[in-house]
């Protein structure tokens, strides 16, 4: 049978997993997820306010539409996780990767508004349904919330790799490319997750994380 067709057997059948085991990487990601920031802010100011600075807000801006999107994705989903062992351990994943988008968030809106731009409003709801069409995940298990989590990280770690480079503000970039390998580290702690739960899959399944690549990091339900 399959690896990924048995992956609801094997995460209840491992539900006993301590919750600390799958969190560590969570806490990784978080550190990860604030590296780097400080340039956002620093340079902000800096920066040219011509045509540099409207391109740059309106990728920002872009980017804080997905963090506003994820940000309310882990709020949703994590009303529809059961109290069992495995679904708290897939809260408190949620809870940790939540907390790095909001800060994203906060961060992103500072630097969007110093350049001069209006940072993009969450909206009240956002829609899932190209990934739930597609199999990437659902709102109706632990593990599928857990696959739609993994879908989301790796389509943010895809998206801000390629929009990254179109910023013209070089630190910009370089900050950027720190928020993108946050989201990678969301991704991999996720599929922790997976491992720790008895799911025979690897950490990191590709040498890359892009649309090439992106089939091999989701999980299909």
């Amino acid at each position: 049978m399959d690896n990924h067709l048995m992956t609801a057997d094997r995460f209840q059948r491992g539900a006993g997993v301590s919750r600390r085991r799958v969190m560590v990487g969570g806490a990784i990601a978080g550190l990860a997820g604030t590296l780097g920031f400080s340039a956002l802010t620093k340079v902000a100011q800096a920066s040219s306010h011509g045509s540099d600075a409207a391109n740059d807000v309106e990728i920002l801006n872009g980017a804080l539409y997905y963090e506003h999107q994820a940000i309310w994705a882990y709020g949703a989903a994590a009303g529809g996780l059961s109290d069992t062992d495995v679904g708290q351990a897939v809260l408190a994943i949620a809870l940790a990767n939540q907390a790095d988008h909001k800060v994203h968030r906060d961060l992103l809106s500072q630097v969007i508004a110093d350049l001069g731009g209006t940072p993009v409003m969450a909206e009240a709801s956002y829609d899932l349904s190209d990934y739930l069409e597609r199999g990437d995940g659902g709102l109706d298990s632990d593990v599928n919330i857990a696959k739609l989590a993994l879908a989301l990280e790796t389509d943010a770690a895809i998206a801000y790799a390629s929009e990254v480079a179109q910023l013209k503000t070089p630190e910009l970039i370089t900050a950027g490319a720190t928020i993108a390998a946050a989201e990678a580290a969301h991704a991999t702690t996720i599929r922790a997750a997976f491992i720790a739960l008895g799911v025979e899959i690897d950490y990191v399944p590709a040498p890359f994380v892009s649309a090439d690549t992106r089939d091999q990091w989701v999980l299909k339900v």
